[in-house]
């Protein structure tokens, strides 16, 4: 496996690889990895020739009073399990090679970056547009892996892809979760043992809706009155948001069917974390 650390060495790296009906996999990443992130490893290698992996935290989707500065960075272990995988390479550049000086494009966020997770961190999506649309282009990838956990992310790189025609696949992938539902997440190692074990509410409840609305409920708001009362009985009361949307535009709908998602994002302590569960048996279209 090669580490690689400037944008010379990536697009070196991926040229000599490039050809016809030659499939480049990419799985980015902001490090401190957990077994969701490798299961997204173990799904590119099982479909492309090259995989490339990148480790970089991305300052442009933290706002200043978030958690850039304490976000893990565990580099050296990262790069050993992604080795025990079989990862070609790990592009995991300094934030000068991304942003160097003089830097100022932007990319707006499309329509269904503004509403759930847009509301509460405006700028966040326009921070992940950009830096996924550079690591497109460096890698050159013909496939890219992203966890449904941050199903939001998923719909809006989805959106910014077709709009601007770039060549490449993204794949949704199912989220990974630990033995108790809890969503497996790099922020998890933040909570304290009462608050760990207060946070596998946020699935229970997702399920508990899904339930309700395969008992024959479809009334939105009943199913978000669900979701709140039995948050709040747990002792999550920081929520920014629990509801039920379409989940292809992640728009605002009053009856739910198979096409709809249960969205969570509450604070535990001072953790924030987000989950969700889509109502059809299959997760979404690649």
């Amino acid at each position: 496996m090669q580490l690689l650390q400037t944008t010379t060495e990536i697009r070196d790296f991926v040229s000599r690889r490039s050809g016809p009906g030659h499939r480049i996999g990419l799985v980015p990443t902001m490090g401190a990895l957990h077994a969701g992130h490798l299961s997204l490893v173990e799904q590119a290698l099982a479909q492309c020739d090259t995989v490339v992996t990148t480790i970089f935290v991305n300052p442009t989707q933290f706002a200043p009073q978030e958690d850039f500065l304490k976000y893990p960075r565990t580099q050296q272990a990262d790069c050993e399990r992604l080795e025990a995988l079989g990862c070609h390479a790990v592009f995991a550049p300094m934030a000068e090679s991304i942003y160097p000086p003089g830097f100022s494009t932007g990319i707006s966020a499309p329509k269904v970056a503004l509403e759930l997770e847009g509301q509460f961190r405006p700028t966040h999506f326009s921070g992940v547009c950009v830096v996924c649309a550079k690591l497109f282009n460096l890698v050159g990838a013909t496939d890219a892996y992203f966890g449904l956990k941050d199903y939001q992310q998923f719909a809006v790189l989805r959106q910014m892809v077709d709009d601007l025609n770039m060549p490449l696949r993204l794949h949704g992938c199912t989220t990974v979760r630990e033995p108790d539902g809890l969503a497996m997440s790099s922020r998890n190692r933040y909570l304290s043992p009462t608050e760990r074990s207060i946070a596998t509410t946020i699935y229970q409840s997702l399920q508990d809706c899904h339930a309700s609305f395969l008992k024959g409920e479809q009334n939105v708001q009943q199913l978000k009155s669900g979701l709140l009362k039995q948050l709040n009985t747990a002792g999550i009361s920081d929520i920014h948001y629990a509801t039920v949307r379409d989940a292809t535009t992640l728009q605002r709908i009053e009856i739910a069917d198979e096409n709809s998602v249960a969205l969570i994002a509450a604070r535990v302590g001072t953790t924030r974390l987000i989950d969700n569960l889509h109502f059809s048996n299959s997760s979404p279209k690649s």
